[in-house]
């Protein structure tokens, strides 16, 4: 079981890299991973899928919510994608190549893999196969995680060496409308953890007092935590994470990252 890479611990990571839509620096956006990288924060994005299997930096499965456009994600070429200009900037919808290529290792990378079965289920492998092909020769630190433990299941299957591990939470079944409340109930628990062979959690700050938190972390498992979004929420979500993902304001980088 491939181990986190410890600058993942040390180094603050900004939540859809270092944005700031008042300043037209947009989640996900080519300006906000280069503000990241200046900054010295480690960076979390988000993966899709484009139509012709290219993965896509992008949070949402539709485009409505932060372009002009309309639609799936999933319908789209990459070429297409990337014509598509974000609201309140001039950037485009990058892919994970040219994000890549923009951080070449200078910090540390998250990749959150979202789900593509509508309901954390069993899917087509294509956005796992396409994204392990990319990180193959990367020589960054980097490490992939998903709330859907069956495409964890697939990383371990298709790029075993790469270190994985699964965003979770409370489940609070209103917030999961697309979940039964039995399938809350189950994953709530993180079942799949040894099973899909995950080296850390990305958690719910507000739910870090869980026990299987708990238990995870007297185990040793490394506790990342998302997304805190001021200094106050920090100081509580580091009394039991060993690291946070955060948003909205500039947490201090430790004098060295290693």
């Amino acid at each position: 079981m491939p181990s986190l890479p410890g600058r993942f611990t040390t180094l603050p990571i900004a939540h859809r890299a270092l944005h700031d839509a008042a300043s037209g620096v947009i989640e996900n956006s080519p300006a906000a991973i280069d503000r990241a990288v200046r900054a010295g924060y480690g960076i979390e994005i988000d993966l899709q899928l484009s139509a012709d299997g290219v993965p896509m930096v992008f949070h949402d499965d539709t485009l409505d919510r932060l372009t002009a456009e309309r639609g799936s994600v999933r319908e789209r070429t990459a070429r297409d994608l990337g014509q598509i200009r974000l609201k309140g900037s001039e950037d485009r919808i990058p892919t994970l190549a040219a994000v890549l290529d923009r951080i070449g290792g200078a910090v540390p990378l998250l990749i959150e893999l979202k789900d593509q079965s509508n309901g954390l289920g069993e899917a087509d492998t294509k956005l796992e196969e396409a994204t392990a092909a990319l990180l193959a020769d990367y020589a960054g630190d980097v490490a992939v995680m998903s709330f859907n433990p069956h495409m964890v299941a697939a990383m371990q299957r298709i790029a075993p060496d790469l270190p994985r591990g699964l965003t979770t939470c409370g489940y609070i079944p209103s917030q999961w409308p697309r979940l039964s409340p039995e399938i809350c109930a189950e994953l709530r628990s993180i079942p799949h953890f040894d099973a899909v062979g995950a080296s850390f959690i990305s958690h719910d700050w507000h739910d870090l007092d869980g026990p299987r938190v708990a238990e995870l972390k007297a185990q040793g498992v490394p506790i990342l935590c998302w997304t805190v979004k001021s200094p106050e929420a920090e100081v509580e979500a580091r009394r039991v994470a060993d690291n946070v993902t955060f948003e909205g304001y500039l947490p201090p980088v430790p004098a060295t990252g290693d």
